[in-house]
Formats: structure tokens, sequence, C-alpha cells
């Protein structure tokens, strides 16, 4: 590749197929799925090669300091980290992030990434990638093509056409094909004009500006009022809120890819898969003599053909075969493998129940470590709290509730009305209501502490926050 090609990760999806693992505040593409790495973090592995510039990211506002944690963590500063107000879908996403490498070079040539996908080929990759910067750089919008290995009704399909010329292994695309019935899917299997769209895409930024201007213009005006009317929010780039929230939601496939008449694509076998459903991931994983998939701690007496996952607590499974089974510490999914594409409909009846499995873990993660709740009742409820070396919560107060610290390992600096003192293991101290406060990990290792709350309420919303050094306002956080 002649220059750097920039890659833009898009990370706004929430994976509800993946429930109860996956959920909204810590979606699939930040979960260990298929490695000792985050889906995300794989992805930005991906693309660290010699020829790739660092790689901007859209997400979700939510997923921010998760986000950036994980890039941390990898030794990785992005080239921005973009705050979608609301999920608007691809096209918008895609749009952002061709105007803001447009202003530095109108010619630049961007790699479009799904942060969730799984390649089990990396050279594969870049070589299809070469491929299509080829024919990006001659003017081309160039999705990749996965060979159909199965019948997959969950899949858009890809037709290709004649051969692009002076760009070998890539072709014209003759058309789109929206999911089709398993009768037709059959026909597409080994059928090399048929591809599984991959939803991954490589173009120049000109170009594509030019058809979003052509194809969507309000989306483009709005694209270009949203970034011009961003804020900058310590390491992230927030989009303004009105304009964004305006946009219609579309994907870039049906926004420009389906209509324009500079589509192309690169077939590529690249061991892909998007790890849609639970039993994509059991059909990747490495099986036992059973045919089993086991994650965690769990035993099994005559079963078979299981994806078994266990999250903290032991699974025993009896007698079962091609099952489901996912234990998290709250809650349980037991299911039809061949109803893995339905959990989504599980997990909108949760929400429809008035519950919050579907949204939060009992882990929630914050920018200074993380919070689980281990008990609640009438008028209390006790925390374990882990403040990571060096972090600090905000300075807040509470109307409605008190709080008893007991720090179990680690040192904290607490900051009670007027007094600023430290309390380390097997002590504590008190925090009545309508105090200001604050807590901090002034140590090298964790801090770990338990804290018990009572009061008449105990919502996360009763907090009102003085200062805060990670940027945020009215978050319902701890």
């Amino acid at each position: 590749m002649a220059s750097l090609v920039h890659p833009v990760i898009l990370s706004g999806g929430t994976g509800t197929r993946l429930w109860p693992l996956s959920r909204t505040l810590r979606p699939k593409q930040l979960l260990q799925l298929t490695s000792d790495r985050s889906m995300l973090q794989e992805t930005v592995a991906r693309v660290g090669a010699d020829g790739f510039a660092e790689p901007t990211i859209l997400c979700n506002d939510e997923h921010r300091f998760l986000i950036a944690e994980q890039l941390r963590d990898m030794a990785v500063r992005p080239q921005a980290l973009v705050l979608e107000p609301i999920g608007r879908n691809t096209a918008p996403a895609a749009t952002v992030a061709a105007l803001m490498l447009a202003k530095d070079d109108p010619q630049a040539v961007m790699l479009l990434l799904p942060s969730d996908h799984r390649i089990g080929d990396v050279p594969a990759f870049h070589a299809a990638v070469a491929t299509a910067v080829a024919a990006a750089r001659e003017g081309s919008l160039v999705t990749f093509g996965i060979p159909a290995s199965s019948p997959e009704v969950g899949y858009g399909y890809i037709r290709r056409g004649e051969p692009l010329a002076d760009v070998p292994g890539c072709f014209h695309i003759d058309r789109f094909i929206e999911k089709p019935d398993l009768a037709t899917a059959k026909t597409y299997v080994g059928n090399p004009e048929y591809a599984w769209n991959s939803g991954m895409f490589v173009f120049r930024v000109d170009v594509f500006l030019d058809e979003v201007r052509r194809l969507a213009p309000e989306m483009l005006a709005l694209c270009e009022q949203a970034l011009a009317e961003a804020t900058a929010d310590t390491d992230f780039l927030r989009l303004a809120i009105e304009p964004f929230s305006a946009i219609k939601g579309e994907s870039i496939d049906y926004a420009v890819m389906e209509h324009t008449r500079k589509g192309a694509i690169v077939p590529a076998e690249m061991a892909w898969n998007d790890v849609g459903s639970w039993s994509a991931l059991w059909d990747i994983s490495p099986h036992d003599a059973d045919g089993n998939v086991i994650m965690g701690e769990a035993l099994t007496l005559d079963a078979s053909n299981c994806y078994i996952r266990a999250d903290g607590n032991l699974i025993a499974a009896l007698g079962i075969d091609n099952l489901i089974v996912i234990a998290t510490d709250d809650c349980v999914l037991v299911a039809a493998k061949d109803r893995a594409q339905d959990v989504k409909k599980i997990v909108e009846a949760v929400e429809q129940a008035g519950r919050s499995e579907h949204y939060v873990h009992r882990r929630v993660f914050r920018p200074w470590g993380w919070y689980r709740l281990i008990n609640s009742g009438d008028r209390y409820q006790v925390k374990e709290i882990v403040v990571n070396p060096g972090e600090r919560l905000s300075r807040q107060m509470h109307h409605h509730r008190a709080e008893h610290w007991i720090v179990v390992s680690g040192t904290a600096l607490v900051s009670k009305g007027n007094e600023n003192f430290y309390i380390t293991e097997d002590h504590s101290t008190y925090i009545p209501h309508a105090t200001r406060h604050s807590l901090e990990n002034p140590g090298k290792i964790p801090l770990r502490l338990i804290e018990v709350q009572s009061g008449a309420y105990l919502g996360e919303d009763d907090i009102v926050r003085f200062d805060d050094i990670y940027g945020r306002a009215a978050i319902p956080a701890k």
C-alpha cells in the first residue's frame, strides 16, 4: 500500500443476540468472546500492521471510558474517539469519519470496519485489503464478499459482475440481495458469483462523499453540522446532539452502496464470522468429543452439541442436546441452538417486563474502576467497589442515603465535608446523607472496599456531582 490506509472502526451496536453476556452498557464488541482480548481489541490489532494509520473509533457515549481503557491496555492512541449522541446506523457514522479525514487529505483511503467481527486468517484479510485499496484509489467503493459456505438466511448477499479492469481479484457489483429464504440460500453455496455481504468497506473519502452528496444530501448536511458543532470532551469528540439526532438512520448499504454505479467487490476467504449469535460462537469454537463447547465451570453427563458458558456459577448439564446454556451472576439463558437468532426476542421481553437485566450487569464499569451489587433489600444495599490506582470518584452528595465504607485492601483517601484523611485495610468511615464527599486511590494497587448504603431512596440518580476529573455531567453514576 503506497500510503497509509485509515481504519475507521464502528462500535455502536448492542449485540442483543448474545445476551445475557452482551448488554446495553457492555455489548459484545467489548467482551472477550473468541480470545483473551475483546472483539474491539482484536479489530484494532488487525489493523496495527505497517501501512495502516492509527484508528478512528466511533462509539456510543455510554461506552467511551470502557473503549478508552481497552485502547490504553493495547498502548494504542487513536486518531479520534468520536461519540455519537444516538445510534443512527452505519451511513451517518461513515460520513462523519469521511468528513474528518477529508479535512487533512481529500483523497485519503478509508477502511470501514465493524468492531464485532472475527477474522481467523489475518494475512488473507490484509491481502484482500490491499486489493480493495488498489480499486479504491481508482475511484471504486469497495466491499468484501465472503464465499458462502453454508445457506445462511441471516446474511445479506452480493452478486458479483464483470472483473474490474486493471485490478485483479476485484469485480463490479451486479446487485445486492436481501436475506434470502433457505431454498434460495442453498443455491448460493459454492457458487462463486454469490457471496455474503461482510459489512466492511474501502473507499477514497472524496469519492464516497461525492456519492453521499448525490444520493443522501440531507444526511450529508446534517453530518457536516453535527461535526462543525462538535465539542471536545477530554480525549473525546462529542458530535452535536440536535443535528445528529435529526438524521434518518440508514446503513451504508442502503444509503449508498445499493444505488451507486461505483460499487466493487473483492471476494475473500478470510475465516470471517460476524459472531451474531451463540450458535455462531459454537461454530467457530473448539469442541470436545461430544461436540460441546464449554466455557467456565461446567460439568456435563450425556450432553452433546451444546454451547455451555458459566460466568461465575457452576453449570451441571445432564442429558441435553443442541442447547445453549449461559449463566451469569444474575440470570440464566437456556435456548434451543436452532433458535439462537431469537434471543433478541427474550431481551425485548425482559425490557418490557420493566427489568434491568437487558441493560446492565451486576458489575458496572466506570472510568475509575467498577462496582458490583452484592445484596439489596428494604432501605439498604451492599456493593463491592474497586478503584484503580490513581483514580478518583467525583466529589458528590446524596440527598436520601448514607454510606458506610469498609476498606478490604489498598488505601483510600477520603474527603468528607471539610476533612481529608486516609483509611486502610480493616478500617472504615461513615458518610452521612447530604454530606459532600469523594473517594480516591492514591496507591499503586487497586483499592477494594465494601459500601453499605442505607436510606429511603437508593437509586443511582440520587447524586449531586460538584466536580469530576472525567468530564461527566449529570450521568447516573457512583
